[in-house]
């Protein structure tokens, strides 16, 4: 699953969002309306013009919520913990400060959900884990039978209103579930696919026949769902796929005829939600096929490099027969309805990657405390320790903000219904309003999962590399999800284009705190100032600055490439991989903060370990890719001012980042398995 993105719209989203950064070099009664001429190339503007005349700017700030602006405009909730907070907005993370007392954390987890978490992790154990290599031979009839096995248990339909036959329990408890059976290789995945864009489109979209006559069967497990969007010439540029579809003479069917591939459970689906363009239309509409409607077949099952038990095909339609009310919502809507899904599909591609790490992570505490060398454990050396170390901070990291975006979505999908939206409009809202946050954990995840899987067979050593270990399968099966739900390069891009649209609707409010960075980036550092004594302060402080470094980069480069950023693809990639960074650190730091609240900071210390090692690196990490981006575009003195502006909100104390790693790496052997 994929989706398209325009690189114009990139651009333009951007130039349009930043305008306000610096003061334009054109006459202020110019028309806006004409993009083109904003910024006359042979005279870009100047950085230090934007500090001479703000006045300027006046004629444009209907681009980022005009209304708000006065002579003394202040940012709001730009770190300024002083002034009253307000429900946070997707991407607003960038410009707000958090309470560690309004967010998640997994350590809050009620019995309940704890009893769900434990059914999870038993039926992987009895069910799934001793039968791996049976799933990777696809013996027939045996994912079907673990499907059934997951439906009886009401794993199937743990989001799913109890009207239809589910347990309807909220989107951190089926985040939960995910994360927990995202241990299960190519289960996993039949799982994921199932329960998410399998059943969803109909359960979001569906009419109330639809729903009564689909919902139940795939809650239950009776039917198995799939999701025909991919095409061979159709990838992530969805909506450019060629299958048709057309009324019959009679009025009373859509007959569609093309080719999806890469169709998670085709195998043994019995009900697929199809993509395809009605007659010449420019977008896709959504469509509802039952197996057994005349013209559907399928292709062999594909040969994967990993996730070998999943089924993937090839499916086949030709003039097949679908009933016209089985259309799927409204015509046209079906690019609509599979980005959304997308939202949905990456944040819980972001918790069973999670999952995944954190078995991966127990294999190799295992193996390394039994494994002996020079006649030790391998785990007593140093080198091991840094690697289980790493293996658990990146993954713990990941994890708190996965679970931070969770608890976002849940509270906006609430005050939604709240509001009188219905319930299913409401969860899509809810989501879509932190697609950029859903995107950046697709991503991050996904990467870590990447990360703590090669050095598992590093780990192993020559055993990691037999396929008689267990890192052989998880090495293999890590790899797609780089690629499941828009590639990662798709998503960077995403990231970055979603947040500036949202600031050039003035949803986002980016002016303040943009006026603000470059005003201290002009100004002279108070090196004489005094900071509060805070367990926290420093952190708090790095990744205010962090969000500084941010704003200035990203400003730089619409001032400096214009309309060309959509060419410059590299810097976007830079400015996602800050964002990146930003998001996952401020989010480790704000749940080490609250559990410290709720356990205090002795029983919390190899937390407290990994939360200033994690940040410790993203400032590096930051630095790195902020001076990619303005190395490439930027020159001469503006590029040194700028690139000592990044020095200054990427600086962090020296800390013994080897006696942090030492201590997490202790409390894992001492506990042989991933135990935060």
């Amino acid at each position: 699953m994929h989706v398209h993105l325009h690189s114009y719209e990139i651009a333009s989203s951007f130039l349009l969002a930043m305008t306000w950064v610096f003061k334009p070099s054109f006459p202020v009664d110019l028309q806006v309306s004409d993009t083109n001429s904003l910024f006359p190339p042979s005279h870009p503007p100047l950085l230090s013009d934007f500090l001479t005349n703000i006045s300027a700017l006046l004629p444009f700030l209907w681009l980022n919520n005009a209304s708000n602006f006065t002579p003394d405009y202040k940012p709001k909730n730009f770190m300024n913990a002083t002034e009253p907070m307000k429900a946070i907005k997707g991407g607003e993370f960038l410009i707000r400060e958090t309470s560690a007392d309004s967010i998640f954390i997994p350590e809050e987890w009620n019995e309940e959900q704890l009893m769900i978490a434990e059914t999870c992790t038993n039926f992987l154990a009895q069910q799934v884990t001793p039968n791996l290599q049976r799933i990777d031979e696809q013996e027939e009839g045996l994912m079907r039978h673990l499907m059934d096995e997951a439906g009886a248990l009401g794993l199937l339909g743990i989001s799913v209103p109890e009207e239809y036959g589910g347990f309807g329990k909220d989107f951190k408890t089926a985040m939960l579930v995910t994360e927990k059976l995202g241990a299960g290789h190519s289960f996993s995945v039949a799982f994921s696919a199932h329960t998410g864009i399998g059943t969803m489109p109909i359960l979001y979209y569906g009419n109330d026949a639809q729903k009564q006559k689909y919902i139940p069967k795939l809650a239950s497990g009776e039917w198995k769902g799939a999701y025909c969007l991919t095409e061979p010439a159709a990838g992530s540029d969805a909506n450019s796929g060629k299958t048709r579809a057309k009324l019959s003479a009679d009025g009373k069917y859509y007959l569609i005829t093309g080719q999806k591939m890469w169709i998670t459970n085709a195998g043994f689906a019995d009900v697929f939600t199809v993509f395809a363009k009605i007659d010449d239309d420019e977008n896709l509409s959504a469509f509802i096929v039952e197996k057994d409607f005349e013209g559907l077949s399928l292709n062999t099952e594909e040969h994967k490099m990993g996730i070998k038990g999943s089924s993937t095909r090839q499916v086949f339609f030709n003039d097949c027969k679908v009933p016209v009310e089985n259309l799927l919502s409204e015509r046209q809507n079906g690019f609509k309805i599979a980005v959304n899904i997308l939202n949905l599909g990456r944040i819980k591609l972001g918790g069973g990657t999670v999952g995944a790490s954190k078995d991966v992570i127990t294999s190799s505490v295992r193996y390394a405390n039994e494994r002996e060398q020079f006649g030790r454990a391998i785990s007593k050396y140093g080198a091991i320790k840094y690697k289980l170390a790493e293996q658990a901070i990146r993954t713990y990291a990941a994890e708190s903000a996965v679970y931070r975006a969770s608890q976002n979505m849940e509270e906006a999908t609430e005050m939604l219904i709240a509001s009188g939206l219905d319930e299913n409009k409401a969860k899509l809202k809810g989501t879509e309003q932190f697609a950029i946050e859903a995107a950046i954990l697709k991503v991050h995840a996904s990467e870590v999962l990447d990360y703590v899987t090669d050095e598992g067979v590093q780990i192993y050593g020559g055993m990691g590399y037999s396929a008689e270990a267990p890192m052989d399968r998880s090495y293999r099966d890590s790899r797609i999800n780089r690629i499941f739900e828009g590639t990662n390069e798709i998503n960077r891009l995403l990231t970055v284009d979603m947040m500036l649209k949202r600031a050039m609707k003035g949803e986002l409010d980016l002016m303040g705190p943009a006026q603000k960075v470059a005003g201290e980036l002009m100004s002279i550092p108070d090196f004489g100032a005094t900071e509060e004594d805070g367990l926290f302060t420093k952190e708090k402080k790095y990744i205010a600055n962090f969000k500084k470094a941010i704003l200035m980069v990203a400003g730089a480069a619409v001032q400096k490439l214009m309309m060309q950023l959509s060419k410059e693809q590299e810097v976007l990639m830079n400015l996602a991989d800050m964002l990146i960074e930003l998001y996952v650190s401020e989010s480790l730091q704000l749940r080490v903060e609250k559990l410290v609240g709720l356990r205090g900071e002795e029983a919390c210390k190899e937390q407290l370990d990994m939360m200033r090692v994690y940040i410790n690196d993203a400032a590096e990490h930051i630095a790195k890719s902020g001076k990619e981006a303005l190395n490439s575009f930027a020159e001469g003195d503006e590029r040194r001012m700028m690139l000592m502006g990044l020095k200054r909100f990427t600086k962090t104390d020296d800390i013994n980042t080897t006696q942090a790693r030492r201590n997490i790496a202790a409390k894992l052997i001492s506990e042989n398995k991933y135990c935060f």
